[in-house]
């Protein structure tokens, strides 16, 4: 033991920590939140009733919580060795076992939730969770990276309205909006970390891009969702579409500058054009029926 590396070792065996946190921490807790705060208010403004919308959200939880465990318990020896101490696992304070323990039983519990909504409904969002935890296991490093997120997102409007009496499909501009949310969440969240990904072998779409790419590319499939949400409902644009397509822009812009030569800086702008998005998907709810 003595010729190990102590942060090699807290990835094996949890190392001193506060499991309880650590499990917390590790689930990604604030995309967790958001994507499961996302779709049940979706739910809520496409008329889905109360049971409806707890059961969309609890089974979106559980698909999230699976999501953010397997890629902490896959990545806890990457991570570890890019010397990210500030993940749980790779600082210690959970032990990869359990964390994979809590993703397994979270995608167990993802299955009857899934599919109290109806199996279309089920089987669409269980596909979508499949599909991260296949970038988990492999497709992050391959140039299909995106693809996993596109579908992810992408299935999130067919989920809340299958659950819908008459299980209606939902708009094409919903899912084709939804998936491009998820390609730029995909580049905003890789962009701060490509140098490490590219340090221990990971080599997806962003990372054979560059980071000076990426900063270019990131608000691309973001503002292209925003103009499907104005424009895709049809009739003409009201004054409050115009605008988040004015505020969407601005935004992306500003990450743009030469001035925001940080990484974060690109990112931060990207997650609020996102939350433009994210609130002309939810203003729309009740027209996401195709």
């Amino acid at each position: 033991m003595t010729d190990r590396d102590p942060a090699a070792a807290a990835v094996v065996h949890g190392g001193p920590g506060r499991p309880a946190v650590g499990l917390v921490l590790a689930c990604h807790p604030g995309p967790t939140v958001a994507v499961t705060a996302l779709v049940t208010a979706l739910a809520v403004a496409a008329g889905r009733d109360a049971a409806g919308c707890v059961l969309a959200g609890a089974a979106v939880l559980a698909g999230q919580l699976s999501i953010g465990w397997c890629n902490d318990a896959i990545d806890a020896g990457r991570d570890a060795a890019a010397g990210r101490t500030g993940k749980p696992v790779a600082g210690g304070m959970v032990s990869a076992r359990a964390v994979r323990i809590a993703a397994l039983v979270a995608l167990a519990c993802c299955v009857p939730l899934s599919l109290a909504s109806g199996w279309r409904a089920g089987a669409l969002h269980l596909a979508g969770v499949l599909a991260a935890w296949g970038y988990d296991f492999g497709l992050k490093a391959t140039l299909l990276s995106w693809a996993p997120y596109a579908m992810g997102f992408g299935v999130l409007p067919a989920f809340v309205t299958l659950g819908l009496p008459g299980e209606p499909w939902p708009a094409w501009w919903a899912v084709l909006a939804a998936a491009l949310l998820g390609v730029g969440a995909h580049l905003a969240n890789v962009l701060p970390d490509i140098a490490g990904d590219l340090d221990t072998g990971v080599r997806g779409w962003p990372q054979r891009m560059g980071a000076s790419r990426v900063r270019l590319v990131v608000p691309v499939p973001l503002l292209a969702a925003t103009c499907l949400l104005v424009l895709g409902p049809g009739g003409a644009p009201g004054v409050a579409g115009w605008l988040a397509v004015a505020a969407a822009s601005v935004l992306a812009a500003t990450g743009l500058l030469p001035a925001a030569r940080s990484s974060r800086v690109p990112f931060v702008t990207a997650v609020a054009v996102a939350a433009v998005d994210v609130i002309l998907l939810i203003a729309g709810g009740a027209s996401l029926t195709a």
